[in-house]
C-alpha cells in the first residue's frame, strides 16, 4: 500500500481496484457529476499522499478510501459554503431570514393589489378618478379637491362617494393591509 505514491503501477492497480467504489460515495454527495470527478480526484491524490500511514490493522483500503473521501468532502462542503459567503459579501447580499422572507412576501402582495387597484382606478370615470387621485393620493381635502377641479363641494363628495362605491364593489380589497405612506382611499377628509 505504502508503495502508491512512489510507484505508478501500484497507483494504477489500486485505484482501477477502487475507484468506482469512491465515484459512487463521491456521487451519491454530489448533484453535480464534474464535482463528483474532482472529488473522486481529490480523494486519490490524497490516498497517495497519506499511503504511508495506512495500518492494514485498522481497516480494509476501502474503508480507508471511505474516510479520506469523508474528509475531502467535508473539507469541499467548508470551502463552497466559504466562498458563497465571501460572494455574499462582496457582492453585498446578504442571508435573508424568514422576517425578511415575510416582509417581501408582504411586499408582492401590496404591489400586486396596488397594481389592481391602479387598474380599476383607470376604469372609473375622468371626474371620479380626478377627485378620488386628489384626496387619496394628494392628501387633498374634498373642498379642496372641489376648488382645484373648478366643481362645487357638493358635487366633488358625490364623485368620492361614486368612486369609493365602485372601488368596494371589486373583489380586490381597495385598501391594503399593509401601511401605506398615502391616505387610504376609503378615508374621508
Amino acid at each position: 500500500m505504502a508503495r502508491i505514491g512512489e510507484d505508478p503501477e501500484a497507483f494504477e492497480a489500486f485505484y482501477r481496484e477502487h475507484v468506482e467504489a469512491v465515484l459512487r460515495y463521491a456521487t451519491r454527495r454530489t448533484r453535480d457529476p464534474h464535482a463528483a470527478a474532482d472529488l473522486v480526484a481529490e480523494v486519490f491524490l490524497a490516498a497517495i499522499s497519506a499511503a504511508a500511514g495506512y495500518r492494514e490493522e485498522l481497516g480494509s483500503q476501502i474503508a480507508w478510501l471511505h474516510g479520506i473521501a469523508r474528509k475531502v468532502a467535508a473539507a469541499e462542503n467548508r470551502r463552497a459554503a466559504r466562498a458563497w459567503v465571501a460572494e455574499v459579501r462582496i457582492s453585498g447580499r446578504r442571508h435573508l431570514d424568514a422576517d425578511d422572507i415575510a416582509r417581501l412576501e408582504e411586499r408582492i402582495d401590496a404591489e400586486r393589489e396596488g397594481r389592481a387597484l391602479i387598474e380599476r382606478m383607470a376604469s372609473l370615470p375622468a371626474g371620479q378618478r380626478a377627485v378620488l387621485e386628489l384626496v387619496a393620493v394628494d392628501g387633498l381635502t374634498v373642498a379642496e379637491a372641489a376648488t382645484a377641479l373648478g366643481i362645487n363641494g357638493v358635487a366633488a363628495r358625490v364623485r368620492l362617494h361614486r368612486a369609493r362605491s365602485a372601488l368596494k364593489d371589486t373583489s380586490v380589497p381597495a385598501v391594503p393591509e399593509t401601511p401605506s405612506p398615502f391616505p387610504s382611499l376609503m378615508e374621508v377628509r
